[in-house]
């Protein structure tokens, strides 16, 4: 296998000849299967205040030096939900974002915008946070961060941070759907108690581009024979630890189409998510599960796995997963790789 890993420089070298349309990247977009990585590192909800805040370079450098990596995915939470909303912040974890020797793909959280109107983040406008992550993280649509590679987006839209890309047979989307039912939970820290029309009208647009691609991404799976479809978001639609009392009926449209899609495509899906902060692994869609029900939707999908990846105070640890050679028993298998480890 070829290794992506890119040093700092040539990553700066990289990045040239991609403005220039020269550069010809060993992951693909648009279906286009090229030779590219077997093995990719899925990190979630960190860093989480100021403890994590200081060890995470030392993640960043750890996740760096695991032998055979060649992507990362962070799915949402950059930082804990009572701590301020800056764009200083931000700025601190693009830089170290941009550490990482691998490309990284990485989907926004509640933390980082949904919930900034709280007063202890700070009493933002969530709408104008989410301007201001998007103009941090995603200045350069359709390249991902760490070792700079080009993806497909969804940024001619609006919505540059819904990337897709083609590795090894396998169909991989970054889908911006978030806790705090989507964003449509009242924000509360600016004295409301129902969710504004503009705060509804954004969901609503976001939540389609998000089937779109997720439709879109299973499209591409039947026309390429791909093994399997790999779904990264932040928001648990299935936390183990759901109270009826919970308002989450903003997933449902995104909770169907998964079960379309997936109960009529032959290969393995993968959801990877974070949010509810407990590793947990189930398959939440298949016949008789509990969430078809909490959810109203109709049918089943057998062939979803859903992964919840360690975060917050769990977070002691990344995901490792391996795309498994044609003929073994599943497309992906997987560990939880210790920070505190040796590679």
């Amino acid at each position: 296998m070829t290794s992506l890993r890119v040093s700092a420089a040539a990553g700066a070298s990289l990045l040239a000849a991609l403005a220039l349309g020269s550069a010809s990247p060993s992951l693909a977009a648009n279906g286009q299967d090229k030779p590219s990585s077997t093995t990719f590192a899925v990190i979630g909800d960190v860093p989480y205040g100021a403890a994590q805040i200081e060890a995470f370079p030392r993640w960043v450098d750890r996740i760096n030096d695991q032998p055979g990596l060649d992507l990362a995915f962070h799915v949402g939470d950059i930082k804990n939900g009572s701590s301020a909303c800056t764009d200083a912040y931000n700025a601190m974890i693009r830089e170290q974002f941009d550490r990482f020797e691998m490309p990284l793909l990485y989907t926004p959280g509640d933390n980082e915008w949904t919930d900034c109107h709280r007063p202890a983040a700070g009493r933002y406008h969530p709408l104008e946070r989410l301007d201001a992550l998007r103009a941090a993280f995603y200045e350069t649509p359709g390249l991902t961060l760490g070792a700079p590679m080009k993806v497909a987006s969804q940024s001619a839209a609006g919505f540059p941070e819904n990337q897709s890309l083609r590795t090894r047979g396998i169909e991989m989307a970054t889908l911006h759907v978030v806790g705090s039912n989507n964003d449509r939970a009242p924000w509360t820290g600016l004295g409301l108690t129902t969710p504004t029309v503009e705060q509804l009208d954004e969901e609503a647009s976001r939540m389609a581009a998000a089937v779109d691609l997720l439709e879109e991404t299973f499209a591409r799976a039947r026309r390429t024979n791909a093994r399997a479809v790999a779904i990264f978001q932040q928001a648990d639609m299935f936390d183990p630890s759901y109270q009826p009392t919970w308002d989450i009926s903003a997933f449902r449209p995104l909770v169907q189409v998964l079960v379309d899609e997936a109960s009529t495509y032959d290969g393995e899906v993968y959801l990877f998510d974070g949010d509810s902060h407990v590793y947990n692994v189930d398959r939440p869609l298949e016949a008789g599960s509990r969430w078809l029900e909490i959810h109203g939707v109709q049918g089943s999908a057998d062939n979803l796995t859903r992964i919840t990846v360690d975060g917050e105070a769990n977070n002691t640890n990344f995901l490792q997963v391996t795309v498994n050679r044609p003929g073994a028993d599943d497309v992906f298998s997987w560990e939880r790789v210790a920070y505190d480890s040796q590679p």
